[in-house]
């Protein structure tokens, strides 16, 4: 009897699963480039989307994180590109983009969905959005910190990366500055996985 509960919840996981798919195959994301007047704002959704879950964790900062000097350098690093993400006329998150032309091993540094359009499908669309805008990558990359559990699983389940590495003070990421470990982030707020999905 067991087994045959298992089995019957695992179809109609598959179900609920298969309905979700394509629902959001109904959602259609546009990615709009920002504009240099518009970044100061893309900044603090930016900040008041990834300080929401350090708070969480950590308890409250005395400052923005990701810090200003962060994000500008990321909005102006070469090869960046920054978008809004928009739904039916809304902005409803944004991304940041490193399109490295010729060995098209990109990254995506930055990724968002305003918490007013959370849970509808929408950061599933939008990644589906820039995938396409980018068909000739070889190899996306990401970031995110080890306690961000959706954010692990939305990269995992949802978008097929695979996790290739946990950057800690034991094996620490090879592209962070020295001065990072003195940013004045709680212990352990540094430590991330690293992800990669090979396309095609």
């Amino acid at each position: 009897m067991d087994g045959i509960k298992k089995t019957c919840l695992l179809l109609q996981h598959c179900i609920e699963r298969t309905f979700d798919n394509m629902k959001n195959a109904e959602l259609r994301v546009t990615l709009e480039l920002a504009r240099e007047d518009e970044l100061e704002d893309l900044k603090k959704k930016i900040q008041e989307a990834f300080g929401e879950a350090v708070v969480k964790e950590f308890g409250q900062q005395d400052g923005p994180i990701p810090d200003d000097e962060d994000l500008d350098e990321t909005f102006h690093a070469p090869d960046a590109v920054v978008y809004h993400l928009v739904e039916s006329g809304h902005r409803i998150g944004g991304a940041v983009l490193r399109i490295h032309a010729e060995t098209q091993y990109n990254s995506l540094d930055f990724f968002f969905v305003s918490p007013e359009y959370q849970n509808k499908g929408l950061g599933y669309a939008a990644w589906r959005a820039i995938e396409e805008k980018y068909p000739d990558t070889k190899i996306w990359q990401t970031v995110t910190p080890y306690f961000e559990k959706r954010n692990i699983h939305f990269y995992v389940n949802c978008c097929g990366f695979k996790i290739v590495a946990f950057w800690n003070r034991y094996y620490p990421d090879p592209h962070e500055f020295e001065e990072t470990a003195e940013s004045g982030l709680p212990v352990g707020c540094d430590e991330s996985f690293c992800f990669e999905k090979v396309m095609g």
